[in-house]
C-alpha cells in the first residue's frame, strides 16, 4: 500500500478528491447520503470495481462517523438502548454484506450495485416530496432487522446507513435528535466492521488512490459542513441529490446491462 502511495500520480487525485468533497457537503446539510454520492460517482463515471469502491468508503467513514459520533455522545444525543439494537445487527449486516461483494465478480457486482444506488435515490425523492418528518416521540419498533438489512445494504451497495435506518426510524415516530445521533454513532461500528471484513477479502491494496482522494476532499469539506445546514435548503437539495443519483445509476445500469 505504501509503495503505491509512494509511485502514484498526484495529479490523479483531484477527481477523487471532488468527489469527496462534494459529498461530504452534501451531508452536512442532510445528515447523510455521503456514501451513496461517493459510491454512484466512484462506480458509474470513475469506473471504480464496486467493492474497491464501498471499501475505500468506508475507510473514509470511519473517519467522518468517529468525529461525529463523540460528538453526539458528548452532547448526549445517544439513545444507548437503540444503539444496541441497531448497533450489533448492523455490524453482522456490514460485515455479510462486504464478504458478499467482495466476493462477487466486478461486472456481475456492476449492476446490481447500481440498480440499488438508484432505488436509494428514487427513496430520497420520496422523502424529499414528504418532508419534513413528522415525529410522534414513540418508541422506534423494528429496529434489530432494520440494523441488520441496513448493514447490509451499506456495505453490499457502498453506503446508504444513513438513507435506510435514520429515515425509516424517523417514520416510525422517533425522536428527532435522539435518532440522528444515535444513528451516527452506531454507524462508526459498521464502518469499522466493513472496512476490517475488506481487509481481510481483498487486502489493504484496495485503499490507495481512491481513498486517499476522497478523505482529502472529506476533510476539506468538513469545517464547511455546518454552514451548509444553514445555506442549503432541505426539500431542494433532496431533489436535486435524489434526481441525480438515479438518473446516474440507472444510466450505469443500462449500460452495464446493455
Amino acid at each position: 500500500m505504501l509503495e503505491a502511495l509512494a509511485a502514484m500520480e498526484w495529479a490523479d487525485l483531484l477527481p477523487f478528491v471532488a468527489i469527496g468533497f462534494a459529498a461530504q457537503i452534501v451531508d452536512g446539510a442532510l445528515g447523510m447520503a455521503f456514501g451513496v454520492i461517493s459510491s454512484t460517482l466512484l462506480v458509474s463515471v470513475m469506473g471504480v470495481a464496486p467493492a474497491r469502491a464501498s471499501a475505500a468508503v468506508h475507510l473514509v467513514e470511519m473517519f467522518t462517523t468517529g468525529a461525529s459520533g463523540m460528538s453526539h455522545i458528548l452532547f448526549r444525543n445517544v439513545d444507548w438502548k437503540l444503539f444496541a439494537r441497531i448497533a450489533i445487527p448492523g455490524v453482522i449486516g456490514g460485515s455479510a454484506g462486504a464478504w458478499l461483494l467482495a466476493s462477487l465478480d466486478a461486472s456481475a457486482a456492476r449492476p446490481l450495485v447500481m440498480g440499488y444506488l438508484a432505488a436509494v435515490g428514487l427513496y430520497l425523492l420520496w422523502k424529499a416530496i414528504r418532508y419534513p418528518p413528522r415525529p410522534t416521540g414513540r418508541a422506534a419498533r423494528f429496529a434489530i432487522p432494520l440494523g441488520l438489512v441496513g448493514g447490509f445494504l451499506d456495505a453490499s451497495g457502498g453506503g446508504g446507513w444513513g438513507p435506510v435506518v435514520t429515515s425509516n426510524l424517523l417514520v416510525q415516530g422517533a425522536d428527532v435528535r435522539r435518532t440522528i445521533g444515535t444513528v451516527n454513532s452506531a454507524e462508526f461500528l459498521v464502518t469499522c466492521a466493513v472496512s476490517a471484513t475488506f481487509i481481510a477479502t481483498i487486502g489493504l491494496e484496495a485503499f490507495t488512490l481512491v481513498t486517499v482522494g476522497l478523505l482529502a476532499g472529506g476533510l476539506i469539506a468538513a469545517p464547511l459542513g455546518a454552514l451548509a445546514v444553514r445555506a442549503l435548503p432541505v426539500r431542494p437539495l433532496l431533489l436535486l441529490v435524489g434526481g441525480a443519483l438515479t438518473a446516474t445509476s440507472l444510466f450505469s445500469l443500462f449500460r452495464a446491462l446493455a
